[in-house]
């Protein structure tokens, strides 16, 4: 799908063609818009670079056209193997125009092609650029937020479970915080080659932005870890939680074993052709009943003072 807007007197515009400052935003292009954008002088791998997912950050310049390819994080819903990720999303500079490409309908693109973002103007691209970049880093810490508030559920859960359900729910997180750690590594890496470049010296405002969406990005990485640290160490204590759990169940069940066995090891001796105590005395069952309750009560006191049972 391609979507060209422009910035106009009532924010952004939806455009039929392609004209001078505008914003091209290509997601999951198809065969045939492939060969549509064929027509633009760019070179055609900055378009087909962002489609592979597993393309890294970096910035590449070939004919006077910048390509700046960065990670953003993408939600695959709570039922998912790994619930975020990320994705690579190109941006495309050329002296006309912008572009973005996307394999999926992101989240960030939906919110600046809204127009709610304060400022945004599709003729100021490096403006755009940063806004974009700043945004990205903005969204790590949305779904960051997300990540905590799901796995604290996942702990209040965990507490009072036995079983490996909760545990597995807590290793997909931490999939996705290693996901978020390796992207947010990556794109820190691609924007302070553009800081050391001068891309954005041309006005110092756009500077001071860039310096912005690096510290945005360090505090991403930084929380990042924390929550990946923090998550580490619960679930090797959950672990041992659920271990230790499991066997005081054990214990208790084996103590409840050897209590049960001493009636019936006393009762049996007797039901294989024994002659009952005082011949046929009509207490004779009851009174080896009452005797054999006597070693249980015995095992049972010895058990719950030493906190077998």
């Amino acid at each position: 799908m391609i979507t060209i807007y422009k910035t106009g007197e009532q924010g952004l515009e939806i455009l039929d063609e392609i004209t001078k400052g505008c914003w091209i935003n290509v997601v999951d292009p198809t065969p045939d818009e492939l060969m549509k954008l064929r027509e633009l002088e760019c070179p055609h791998e900055f378009i087909t670079y962002p489609l592979d997912l597993d393309e890294r950050p970096r910035v590449e310049r070939e004919d006077g056209e910048t390509m700046i390819l960065l990670r953003v994080p993408f939600s695959q819903g709570p039922h998912s193997d790994i619930p975020y990720t990320t994705i690579p999303l190109g941006i495309v500079l050329d002296g006309q125009w912008i572009m973005t490409v996307c394999r999926h309908d992101h989240d960030l693109l939906r919110e600046m092609a809204s127009g709610r973002i304060r400022g945004l103007s599709t003729a100021k691209r490096n403006r755009f650029i940063l806004q974009l970049l700043l945004n990205a880093a903005s969204k790590f810490l949305a779904y960051l937020r997300e990540i905590n508030k799901a796995v604290d559920t996942l702990e209040d859960r965990l507490q009072m479970s036995m079983q490996n359900r909760e545990l597995l729910g807590l290793l997909k997180y931490q999939k996705s915080l290693v996901y978020f750690t390796t992207a947010l590594k990556a794109n820190e890496l691609m924007m302070e080659r553009l800081h050391r470049s001068g891309f954005f010296r041309t006005y110092p405002e756009d500077e001071d932005l860039l310096e912005d969406v690096i510290t945005e990005n360090q505090q991403a990485i930084e929380m990042t870890n924390i929550a990946s640290n923090i998550l580490s160490s619960m679930m090797d204590a959950f672990a041992s939680i659920i271990s230790n759990n499991m066997n005081i169940v054990m214990k208790f069940l084996a103590a409840a074993t050897i209590v049960i066995s001493l009636p019936t090891l006393i009762a049996s001796l007797f039901g294989m052709n024994v002659p009952m105590p005082m011949g046929s005395f009509a207490w004779a069952f009851p009174l080896i009943i009452a005797v054999s309750l006597v070693p249980v009560m015995v095992v049972v006191r010895v058990f719950v003072r030493r906190g077998w049972m």
